[in-house]
């Protein structure tokens, strides 16, 4: 079996977010995925299963299973057609925990659609903005039934930029994720963002696409505007482009192969 590891949301490598891919012969248990993902110890590693024009697709951080993987979808569609799995004109489309997804290629850059999320505003978490070390500006909440995800807009990337948090304490909070985001200062950008996760084994995702599909609406509303270039300032950074299409969400990234290897176990 194929396996790759690619850095996603980036054109130069050792940036990004690494994401394994493995290009499954057959279908796996669950238990040997999940170990797998232990193994290449990334924050997500994607296995793809080609079943007639549509390809099986799954994502499993170390700890678990996850419903949703931007970059991993990323790293995955880029491996279909640098493989040549795929022709450059054809579409990927995969069948997720999420639904069906799909990726087309526009040259250098892969289109992802994925589905719209919602946040609500909501009164501040104590215990998360104590962990973080800040005072958001305005916090908001989508629930979920495997755990809540939390946004937090702060008042400029500077604060954002230095957060150092103690992910013990995060931990303790009991939400699914945080994502941290506020304005850009740099122009290139219309904001940026950071991802702290340690609930699902992740203390920082470097990029997170899921992410996006909070962080396009609530600022398009804000900024009014449709089309947008996202940051996601963590150590290795990577560059999101956001479209918001009513319930959908187009995202846009490049993506670099590190290695490429056979799975001998």
């Amino acid at each position: 079996m194929k396996i790759y590891q690619v850095d996603a949301f980036t054109s130069e490598p050792f940036k990004g977010n690494p994401a394994g891919v493995c290009l499954l012969e057959k279908a796996r248990p669950d238990d040997w995925m999940q170990s797998l993902a232990m193994e290449m110890n990334l924050s997500e590693t994607a296995f793809v299963l080609r079943r007639k024009d549509v390809f099986e697709l799954r994502w499993f951080t170390p700890k678990k299973e996850v419903r949703l993987c931007g970059h991993a979808t990323l790293a995955t569609a880029h491996i279909l057609w640098e493989a040549g799995i795929l022709k450059n004109f054809e579409l990927a489309q995969f069948e997720t925990l999420s639904g069906r997804l799909a990726a087309r290629l526009d040259k250098e850059w892969i289109e992802l659609d994925f589905p719209m999320r919602k946040v609500e505003p909501c009164i501040d978490n104590v215990g998360i903005n104590n962990a973080l070390g800040t005072n958001p500006i305005a916090t908001s909440i989508s629930p979920s039934e495997q755990g809540d995800y939390y946004l937090l807009e702060l008042a400029g990337d500077a604060e954002l930029r230095s957060l150092a948090p103690d992910f013990t304490r995060l931990e303790e909070c009991h939400a699914r994720a945080v994502i941290v985001t506020s304005r850009s200062s740099d122009p290139q950008f219309d904001f940026v963002s950071r991802f702290f996760a340690p609930w699902l084994g992740i203390n920082e995702d470097p990029v997170t696409g899921s992410a996006h599909c909070y962080l396009t609406p609530y600022w398009s509303k804000k900024l009014g505007k449709s089309i947008m270039l996202a940051y996601q300032a963590s150590e290795r950074g990577g560059v999101v482009g956001c479209r918001w299409a009513v319930e959908r969400v187009i995202l846009r990234g490049q993506a670099v192969t590190i290695f490429r290897g056979e799975l001998a176990a």
